[in-house]
């Protein structure tokens, strides 16, 4: 059933678990995301980037989100994923989408309080969810961000302003980690995380969780995050399947894909201790 993010987030926050963010580019990926799923029985937010917009248009990842949401028997949410101009964003909203981020992270604290507000208060009429991000979480290559950039820490005494301002329904916070592939596994800061969740209930959300260390993950979701995006490990998997070969044909080599992103998504479900 397509939903947006409100009650799964706050309830994951309350419950002390994370929901996976999973970001499809195509049908193969959309499809299997939801069918795993349901096979676990377990919610899901399916993301599509604004920086993806060159190999899928926002009309046909609407269409696709919308149809296998709709046919679900679990909850699913439809993301924009890092929108960062406006006109995307509403236009996400017209589309479908039940949810939109709005990633001005790299705006000074009152440039992205402005924007951040002006989506939320034309999102809230909607009934669409809105997340933002404070702090900045950087990338280490441009597969799902738009530029290389360095992260900056999200400051807790900035947390409660922001989102006293915003009336925004989910924050992103920077700990650690970054967009696209590691180079080792990445430190991640649990006590600003700790600091963070000690002065708001808002849902907080990690991006960056590919290759971030399931114990650095698991640590997240049992503290206060309660979305972590996920989208570097099942290309690289469907990769990797890809390139061992030995296909019968085209269709089993789409099964071998399959079956590669799936257990991918089915691993971060139990480390995410998701209910």
């Amino acid at each position: 059933m397509l939903v947006n993010a409100k009650e799964m987030l706050c309830k994951a926050r309350r419950e002390h678990y994370a929901v996976p963010s999973t970001n499809f580019v195509d049908w193969l990926t959309a499809e299997t995301y939801v069918n795993c799923a349901e096979k676990k029985n377990l919610p899901l937010i399916l993301s599509f980037a604004e920086s993806h917009i060159p190999y899928l248009s926002l009309e046909e990842a609407s269409e696709m989100g919308r149809y296998f949401a709709n046919r679900a028997s679990v909850p699913v949410v439809l993301h924009l994923d890092h929108g960062t101009n406006q006109d995307i964003i509403f236009r996400a909203m017209d589309l479908g989408f039940t949810s939109v981020m709005i990633d001005a992270s790299q705006k000074t604290f009152e440039e992205n309080v402005a924007k951040t507000k002006a989506i939320v208060e034309e999102a809230h009429t909607r009934g669409v969810t809105v997340e933002a991000e404070l702090g900045h979480v950087g990338s280490n290559d441009i597969g799902e961000a738009k530029e290389i950039t360095d992260s900056i820490y999200t400051e807790a005494k900035d947390v409660v302003a922001f989102v006293e301002q915003t009336q925004v329904d989910s924050l992103a916070i920077s700990i650690g980690t970054s967009h696209g592939l590691y180079h080792g596994e990445p430190h991640i800061h649990i006590e600003r995380l700790k600091e963070i969740a000690e002065v708001t209930d808002i849902p907080l959300v990690l991006h960056g969780g590919s290759s971030s260390g399931y114990d650095n993950l698991e640590q997240c979701a049992l503290n206060g995050i309660a979305k972590i995006n996920i989208y570097t490990d099942f290309v690289v998997a469907a990769k990797k399947a890809l390139n061992e070969g030995g296909f019968a044909d085209y269709f089993d080599g789409k099964d071998k894909v399959r079956a590669a992103v799936e257990a991918v998504l089915a691993k971060y479900y139990d480390v995410f201790h998701t209910a």
